[in-house]
């Protein structure tokens, strides 16, 4: 069995945070599968559903970012799980928007919901990073994960979401690298076709082209005048 885990902070006030990147994840792979509705399990949201044949469970904690270990681990311990059928989704501000790795075990990098998780779970589940870029400025970070994703970055993040979802049944057969290359593929921006070059001229037409235009054709020659015609030219006029 894969539990898949959307990190986030509950309420309408957060929905569209950068901050809720792993919440948005969830719920686009819950509409793909056909997932069963929502229920309030494990201290948050839970949706059970097949992926690739496997069992699968989709949790969104509703314990706040800083505690998501709690529910976390409460579906661990139920369902007698090891933390490599563990895979979170959450923001990472070491990534460019748009990007994203997978990645196994590791530390938090001061991500306070991965830090709750390996408190109670150690640090060897997986984690599929999503890049919402850095402000610059560290005194800034905790406002730009708690402001909403700008109307222009629908451009990049509703494909990004689109593609986890339809590549996920991959995660659940543990091909994370075949998964990656996927969502990769179909993230990338499609690059201009070029125009088709035009083939080599053969010799003759090679030599036409230099020769130039063809002259234009003389034009024809008048007639020569004869004694009767100047003799009727006289006697008529003209």
């Amino acid at each position: 069995m894969l539990l898949i885990v959307g990190l986030g902070n509950p309420g309408g006030q957060y929905a569209r945070n950068r901050h809720n990147i792993g919440f948005m994840a969830a719920d686009a792979i819950h509409r793909r599968h056909g997932f069963s509705p929502w229920r309030r399990r494990f201290q948050g949201d839970a949706a059970e559903g097949t992926l690739a044949g496997e069992k699968a469970l989709l949790l969104k904690p509703l314990t706040y970012m800083n505690d998501s270990g709690r529910a976390v681990a409460e579906a661990v311990k139920f369902y007698k799980l090891a933390p490599a059928d563990v895979l979170v989704i959450h923001d990472e501000l070491d990534l460019p928007p748009a990007k994203f790795r997978m990645k196994v075990g590791g530390g938090h990098g001061g991500h306070n919901g991965l830090r709750s998780i390996s408190a109670h779970l150690g640090d060897g589940y997986r984690r599929l990073r999503l890049g919402i870029g850095h402000p610059g400025d560290k005194d800034r970070v905790h406002g730009w994960v708690l402001s909403d994703f700008a109307r222009v970055d629908a451009e990049w993040l509703d494909p990004l979401l689109d593609a986890i979802a339809a590549e996920a049944p991959l995660l659940a057969e543990g091909k994370d690298a075949t998964f990656a290359n996927k969502v990769s593929l179909a993230t990338q921006p499609e690059r201009p076709k070029k125009a088709p070059k035009a083939p080599p001229a053969d010799g003759a037409a090679r030599a036409a082209a230099s020769a130039g235009p063809p002259a234009p054709a003389p034009s024809p020659a008048e007639p020569a005048e004869g004694p009767l015609a100047r003799s009727l030219k006289k006697l008529f006029g003209g």
